[in-house]
């Protein structure tokens, strides 16, 4: 029975994820040169594609290390560079804005502190961080469509539940990726040499 080649299309969620990072870059300028209704656009094209590289990758079994990692990746580089220009014009609260960088801080130094003490890392967003990542760019929605003139809802409240998601998926991911940590190092203690 002849073996299934793989699919060609098998590397579009990378090239998503890619494409988001790549808007990164107009997307900060636009933001800078307050032209919001351009930037409305593309921050939306990059929530519509976050949410389309993942529904490809698990529907059609085309997950792989690199592309968990790239998508992380792009999510990190636009939210952190969305909410320090919009707190740098004063569009949106500097506190918001340091625990939302707070955050992405810490897990990018547990992730490197996992690479360099323990081995590779697989990335696995969980639910709570999942809900983090939409709340923010839902935020940073609303308030951009609030500064194009158009109907937002540009609430303090959403902004709290920004903040609480952040705070509560960064508390999560240190006590689960630290117990993760403490269990290799145990079993490793525990091998008998050679093993």
């Amino acid at each position: 029975m002849p073996i299934a080649s793989p699919s060609p299309w098998r590397h579009l969620p990378n090239a998503i994820s890619m494409l988001r990072v790549l808007l990164v870059a107009p997307i900060c300028w636009l933001l800078w040169q307050e032209r919001w209704p351009f930037a409305l656009l593309l921050v939306a094209v990059a929530g519509v594609s976050d949410g389309l590289d993942g529904f490809l990758a698990r529907h059609y079994g085309w997950q792989s290390r690199l592309g968990g990692i790239l998508d992380a990746v792009a999510d990190k580089l636009l939210l952190i560079a969305c909410f320090v220009i919009l707190a740098w014009r004063q569009h949106a609260p500097v506190w918001l804005a340091m625990i939302v960088c707070g955050r992405d801080v810490i897990i990018a130094l547990g992730a490197l502190g996992w690479r360099m003490l323990i081995g590779l890392i697989e990335p696995r967003p969980s639910l709570l961080s999942k809900a983090c990542t939409l709340a923010q760019i839902i935020y940073l929605l609303m308030v951009l469509l609030a500064l194009a003139d158009w109907p937002g809802l540009r609430s303090t409240a959403l902004a709290w539940l920004v903040a609480a998601l952040c705070v509560a998926s960064g508390v999560h991911y240190v006590l689960v990726w630290s117990r993760r940590a403490w269990q290799v190092r145990h079993a490793d203690s525990l091998s008998p040499p050679g093993v």
